[in-house]
C-alpha cells in the first residue's frame, strides 16, 4: 500500500486541507474507490476504511492480480467531517455537485478539479454515496443514464459502432450487466436532472468511466452489517474483472429497477415521525407502514398505509417530518 495527498490546500490558521488516497498494486488504473464527500458520510468512510484494511491483507497475500492499480479514497471532505457539518464549512456548497471542478474557481470547485484530475482514467469507478434525503435505503447500486459508454465516443464515427443504450433503459447493456456484479439486491438507473450533471458519478461516465454509486443502509450511523455487504460486494466486482484474485460471496441476481418507479409514500401531517418498516421489508396492500404524533399532544395525527404490494426500499429515519415530505419509498412487485 502507498499512501498519498492526492489534493492540498495550504491553510492559515489550522492544519492544511488534505485529500489522501491508498494506491495498491501496480500498472494500470483500473479501480478507484471514493468515500465520504460530506461531513456526515461517517458509514462512507467506515466502509472505505474497512475496504483498505482488506485490500491490505490481499496485497500482502499476493492476490493482487500484476498490471492492476487499485486507488481508494476514504474522505474527500475531512474540514467538514471533523465539524459534523454535512457541505463545505465556510459556504455551504456541496463538493458533489462541482464536477469536474474548476482550478481556478472557487474552494470547492478547486478541490473537485484536484480530485478528479487524479481519478479521471481509471476503468472502474465506484462511489460510496449518500441520499440527499436522511434516511435508511435497501443496498442497491445506482447508475447514471447518460447514454455514454467507454469506447462510444470513438465508435460513434464508426459505422459499425457500440449497441446504442436500450430504448427501455436509457443506457448501455454492457453497463447494467457490469453492475450485476456486485451482486447487490437491486441496481437502479437515474434519470439525471440538471444539478446531477455535476455529479462525480456523472463526470465520471462523460469521462469514459464505469460509473457506479453503491448506497449502504445509513448515512450518519455506522451500520457494519451493510457495510461489509457493499465492501464484499465491491470485492467481488473485482475478482470478476480481474483485478484481485478474491473467493467471497456470490450475492444476489440483481433486479433493475428505475427510480422513477419508486412508489413514494408522503407525511400527510407533520410531527414526530414512528416507523414500523425496515428497508427490504415486504408489504401488502393497505399495510400500516407508520404513525405521526402531534408534537405538543402526543395523539396520533395520522397513519401511512402502503398503497399496494411492494418492497420497502427508504425510510426516513429523523425524529420529525415535514408535511408532505417522501418519507417512505417503494417498489412495486410488479418491477
Amino acid at each position: 500500500m502507498k499512501q498519498t495527498v492526492l489534493f492540498e490546500i495550504k491553510a492559515l490558521y489550522r492544519d492544511d486541507f488534505r485529500v489522501t488516497g491508498f494506491t495498491f498494486g501496480s500498472g494500470e488504473p483500473s479501480i478507484c474507490i471514493v468515500g465520504s464527500m460530506r461531513g456526515n458520510e461517517n458509514q462512507q468512510l467506515f466502509a472505505c476504511s474497512r475496504l483498505i484494511r482488506k485490500l491490505t491483507e490481499l496485497e500482502e497475500q499476493g492476490r493482487i492480480l500484476p498490471g492492476k492499480q487499485i486507488l481508494v479514497i476514504p474522505c474527500v471532505n475531512p474540514y467538514s467531517m471533523n465539524i459534523k457539518k454535512r457541505f463545505w464549512t465556510i459556504d455551504n456548497t456541496d463538493i458533489n455537485r462541482m464536477f469536474p471542478g474548476y482550478d481556478q474557481g472557487e474552494t470547492t470547485q478547486r478541490i473537485a478539479a484536484g480530485v478528479f484530475s487524479a481519478i479521471q482514467d481509471y476503468q472502474y469507478g465506484v462511489q460510496f454515496a449518500s441520499f440527499y434525503m436522511p434516511g435508511a435505503f435497501v443496498p442497491h447500486v445506482r447508475m447514471m443514464k447518460t447514454g455514454v459508454s467507454p469506447g462510444s465516443r470513438e465508435a460513434s464515427s464508426d459505422s459499425q459502432g457500440v449497441l446504442p443504450p436500450t430504448e427501455e433503459r436509457g443506457c448501455f447493456p454492457n453497463d447494467v450487466e457490469l453492475a450485476q456484479q456486485f451482486g447487490l439486491p437491486y441496481i437502479v438507473l437515474h434519470d439525471p436532472r440538471p444539478f446531477d450533471t455535476t455529479t462525480l458519478n456523472y463526470n465520471w461516465q462523460i469521462w469514459e468511466t464505469h460509473a457506479f454509486s453503491i448506497y449502504t443502509t445509513n448515512t450518519q450511523r455506522v451500520d457494519k452489517v451493510s457495510a461489509k455487504q457493499a465492501i464484499e460486494a465491491i470485492l467481488n466486482f473485482m475478482e470478476k474483472q480481474e483485478i484481485i484474485r478474491y473467493r467471497g460471496y456470490s450475492g444476489y441476481h440483481s433486479r433493475v429497477i428505475e427510480s422513477r418507479d419508486f412508489i413514494p409514500v408522503r407525511a400527510e401531517d407533520s410531527g414526530f415521525f414512528e416507523t414500523l418498516v425496515q428497508p427490504g421489508d415486504e408489504v401488502d396492500e393497505g399495510q400500516l407502514l407508520a404513525r405521526i404524533y402531534d408534537p405538543y399532544l402526543g395523539t396520533v395525527r395520522c397513519t401511512l398505509h402502503a398503497p399496494a404490494h411492494s418492497t420497502v426500499a427508504f425510510v426516513h429515519d429523523e425524529a420529525m417530518t415535514y408535511q408532505s415530505t417522501a418519507v417512505l419509498k417503494l417498489i412495486p412487485e410488479d418491477q
